[in-house]
């Protein structure tokens, strides 16, 4: 309907404003006012990205292309139907889902298959793919807070250090929790010693403990052992956040880092090292939007799931879905279950490998050359160099973060590189030449 001046005048008022705030008339309007688009920019703007990737050395997102199989993958989904039309993982996905579009069967199979990377008992795992790293950490330190309180009713206060990620001070907020700040050692790992002095300190609170496996920036490794051994007999939770340091450390001599169980080896009983477990898939593995595995024992599940009933059962969906978020992604977990095949898992093992040699690599070449720098790798678990920040022009070239670090009593600005799968020996070479002209 197209309206000229005559027309319009000879209105009411009332039909004039209806017919210039039809929807039609707005997004007439709207269309005439906007500029035309630039797909093809858009597209130049995209391509330039991709070219430029191989410099991206500041942030620990794993750049390398993936495989033609992945995308083979996503098309044999394709042609079977899956994410041709709306799929909902809402619910949980260990129960009958009164929704049947969903990747429900997809979810627990690979959720089975990392936790038995992350050694916790066959038949007492319970999880799910969550939306991103924060979003499992989210509903681990949700989960654990619902235990301590519904078993001692008394809220727990939570324990982190300031290198642990910002997230867990966000989540803090979200849940309105009350935080306790653990020192650190020099390397940026908790503290053990303050951990205890603290915990002495509200002993009466039960404590809801944030380790970190993988600092954002150093790189430091939270000792879970010597945690629990503070938090024994006390009313405790032990939540990991391994965001990026959980998607390697299984395929390397360290993996019994991130072993859920130990064994006594004079005795043979196992004890939990530790109740929840949040990674990244969008970070080691390379999985093209952000996700994350949240990993817990059913014993856990359901010790939370009595109290979580209380607040929210919907009748309508046949189940107590047990999780924060109500309609789920779909498209993702069966997407990421092309990682947990055997032939990903070999890759992963393989690229495990390469960062960890890599990262030597980088360590030794900046001690020969660039000594000045003071760079440090903190632990060999670590794919992390962080050393004394260069030059702008290599900061924007490579993307590196940046931060004020205390070096000899004094705030000094630093970078640090996260060597990931698609960092090979010649990028560092070029950065390291790059150095050297800056």
């Amino acid at each position: 309907m197209t309206i000229n001046r005559r027309h319009f005048l000879s209105m009411t008022g009332a039909t004039a404003l209806a017919a210039v705030c039809s929807p039609y008339a707005l997004a007439t309007s709207a269309q005439i006012n906007q500029p035309p688009q630039k797909v093809s920019a858009k597209m130049e703007t995209i391509q330039s990205l991709a070219r430029q990737k191989e410099h991206f050395l500041g942030y620990p997102i794993n750049m390398n292309t993936l495989p033609k199989e992945f995308f083979a993958w996503r098309n044999e989904l394709a042609t079977a139907g899956f994410n041709q039309f709306a799929f909902n993982n809402v619910g949980n996905p260990y129960e009958h889902s009164h929704i049947p579009f969903n990747s429900h069967s997809f979810e627990r199979e690979l959720i089975d298959r990392f936790g038995a990377l992350y050694g916790f008992p066959d038949g007492n795992t319970w999880g799910f793919l969550s939306n991103s790293g924060t979003d499992s950490n989210m509903h681990g330190l949700y989960m654990g807070r619902t235990i301590l309180h519904s078993r001692t009713g008394v809220p727990p206060k939570i324990y982190f250090t300031k290198e642990a990620h910002y997230s867990i001070q966000i989540l803090r907020d979200v849940l309105q929790l009350e935080s306790v700040i653990v020192d650190t050692k020099p390397d940026g790992a908790m503290d053990t010693d303050d951990l205890e002095r603290q915990l002495n300190i509200h002993r009466d609170r039960p404590a809801l403990v944030v380790a970190t496996i993988g600092t954002t920036f150093k790189g430091a490794i939270d000792p879970i052992d010597t945690i629990q051994e503070r938090l024994k007999n006390r009313n405790a939770y032990l939540h990991l956040d391994a965001a990026l340091f959980g998607g390697f450390l299984p395929h390397t001599p360290f993996a019994a880092e991130l072993m859920q169980q130990t064994v006594n080896p004079l005795t043979g009983n196992t004890s939990e090292r530790y109740d929840s477990i949040a990674v990244s898939c969008h970070k080691f593995f390379g999985f093209p939007s952000p996700a994350g595995l949240f990993i817990t024992t059913r014993k856990n599940f359901t010790s939370f799931l009595t109290p979580f009933s209380k607040i929210h059962d919907p009748e309508y969906i046949q189940q107590v879905p047990g999780t924060i978020t109500c309609s789920r992604d779909a498209v993702k977990p069966a997407e990421f279950y092309f990682f947990s095949s055997e032939k990903a898992l070999a890759q992963q093992a393989a690229d495990a490998k390469d960062i960890l040699d890599n990262t030597a690599y980088l360590l030794k070449e900046m001690n020969n050359h660039y000594s000045h720098l003071r760079p440090v790798r903190i632990n060999d678990h670590s794919n992390i160099v962080y050393f004394i920040a260069p030059d702008k022009t290599v900061i924007d070239r490579y993307s590196l973060a940046t931060m004020r670090l205390s070096l000899d009593g004094k705030l000094t600005p630093c970078a640090h590189v996260v060597i990931m799968p698609h960092v090979t020996k010649e990028i560092l070479d070029r950065f390291l030449a790059d150095l050297r002209i800056a």
